[in-house]
């Protein structure tokens, strides 16, 4: 995928609608990523949006420089409203074909645009999956999204090593599974995973 220019637009609404539905109550709940909450996916998913809209921006700073690893994300008071603007503005940034090209940063690692909108990609396949499957929600994520998705967990599998830092272990998953469930073994997750 890398080096092709996606809307994210598609994903980023499906995103936002999962996160429309999570309740109070649901907040607290386990996710298919070790350790955290719905309320830390959230707050994961609010961070990595605001970083990456940046970083296809090409505004480099905090928001890019902070390692994902540096502290247990969480949601603030006014998640409900601060989440979907920045899936959207997220989505704004990358229609820009200027952010698919030259460097950028997110996470504190320098990468080629089209590598860092390739990640941003991934996130939100994946982590919808996450918010979906911890809040017992359908899922869809946009096709295209999840062919690019997949594309990139691709590139992955041949750059070790998987130390749990940004994917898991590879989970086996069989060659004639549906595309998500192959895109999720080559995260680190298992399709199977139940809250």
């Amino acid at each position: 995928m890398t080096g092709t220019m996606l809307d994210l637009g598609p994903q980023t609404l499906i995103v936002a609608r999962l996160a429309e539905e999570v309740t109070d109550e649901q907040l607290s709940a386990a996710t298919p990523c070790p350790d955290l909450a719905v309320r830390n996916l959230l707050g994961h998913l609010t961070g990595l949006s605001a970083a990456f809209r940046d970083a296809g921006r090409k505004r480099l700073g905090a928001t890019t420089d902070t390692s994902p690893n540096a502290a247990t994300p969480d949601i603030g008071p006014d998640w409900r409203t601060e989440l979907p603007k920045a899936l959207a503005e997220l989505a704004d940034s990358w229609r820009d074909p200027a952010a698919w090209t030259g460097v950028t940063r997110a996470g504190g690692v320098n990468l080629p645009g089209s590598v860092a909108g390739a990640v941003a990609v991934d996130e939100l396949v994946i982590h919808g999956w996450d918010l979906a499957r911890a809040t017992g929600r359908p899922y869809a994520p946009d096709p295209a999204a999840l062919d690019a998705a997949y594309a990139f967990l691709l590139t992955t599998v041949e750059h070790p090593p998987r130390d749990g830092g940004l994917f898991g272990p590879l989970v086996p998953v069989p060659q004639d599974a549906p595309l998500l469930d192959r895109a999720l073994g080559l995260s680190g997750r298992d399709p199977g995973w139940k809250a």
